[in-house]
């Protein structure tokens, strides 16, 4: 009888802890709602990024320049709805925890003494992140730049790379040495969007004798490295013009990584004038003139071609 009575009395006890108004419960549950939300968002957070990288596969794949953006766009919501899902688990585990750890029958002033606590943290700390949040929802909207995408960012001149991450709070981006940057988005002023994240550029040559400068032009495209952060894409000779006095225009074009552009514009050009420097001689050298080298993107041709014929529309 006597153990019956303390087995009833010590589980009564154990009720009263887990149940009553006492640090101990406070603590168990703060752990519990810790551990909870702590695995159910990298979970689900570990889904999302799966099937983000499902996707990156595939439009890596693709041919299509207009199929390439959508899927970056996919990408892009994605990797924002990693954020989103993690503040939801957080702010419902919070808001239950919140329940259980002050209930209906909490004082007045406990009520007072959480309110305040909530207004400084939200003054000190959630004005930020609802800054960046805010900031992160407009670029979204906007479609400032995708998941993909090569970007500068300004006011800080040096701060470019590939964005692999971009959510309402943050941009994680990859520099061409490798770093890894991150980026609040309320410090983002305005950014440099890299058409398909490579330059394209040609470089124009002149000459009298068109075989023997393209076999020269040849051994010397050869001799340039390839790679994803080198020459995106070998030069090749694109054009051949014929002009008066026998005189030839070839174009040579080539595509490289943003900051790479020295490869073509520096070293290419570099080496071809190096070809007739020890020639005095004008008229028996290769190359007539000094190689142009000139950015040659299709978009910025077409908008340019249209914004000089408007002014000489206006002029005339």
């Amino acid at each position: 009888m006597q153990n019956s009575f303390n087995l009833t009395q010590s589980f009564d006890e154990l009720q009263k802890a887990l149940l009553g108004a006492n640090p101990l419960r406070s603590v168990l549950i703060l752990l519990i709602a810790a551990v909870v939300a702590y695995f159910l968002s990298k979970y689900l957070a570990r889904g999302i990024i799966k099937l983000a990288q499902m996707v990156s596969v595939h439009s890596d794949n693709v041919s299509s320049e207009e199929t390439l953006v959508r899927l970056r766009q996919v990408e892009t919501y994605l990797s924002i709805a990693v954020a989103v899902v993690r503040a939801l688990v957080v702010a419902v585990t919070a808001y239950v925890t919140w329940r259980l750890l002050a209930p209906p029958t909490t004082s007045g002033a406990a009520a007072i003494g959480a309110s305040a606590f909530v207004v400084v943290f939200a003054g000190q700390t959630l004005g930020t992140l609802l800054k960046d949040v805010t900031i992160g929802a407009t670029m979204i909207i906007e479609q400032w730049f995708n998941v993909g995408d090569y970007i500068k960012i300004e006011p800080f001149g040096d701060v470019s790379g590939v964005v692999e991450r971009f959510t309402l709070r943050s941009t994680k981006m990859r520099a061409l040495n490798g770093e890894v940057l991150w980026i609040h988005n309320q410090h983002i002023m305005a950014v440099h969007v890299v058409p398909r994240s490579i330059r394209t550029m040609e470089v124009d040559v002149f000459t009298r004798d068109k075989d023997a400068a393209e076999l020269v032009l040849q051994e010397l495209i050869n001799a340039i490295p390839q790679g994803p952060t080198l020459l995106a894409r070998p030069l090749s000779i694109t054009a051949r013009e014929h002009w008066n006095n026998e005189l030839w225009r070839i174009t040579v074009s080539g595509q490289t990584a943003p900051g790479r552009e020295w490869l073509i514009e520096k070293f290419f050009v570099n080496a071809i004038k190096e070809i007739d420097e020890s020639q005095s001689d004008k008229s028996k050298r290769l190359f007539v003139y000094e190689p142009i080298p000139r950015y040659a993107d299709s978009t910025a041709n077409q908008r340019f071609k249209r914004a000089v014929r408007m002014n000489r529309n206006d002029q005339a």
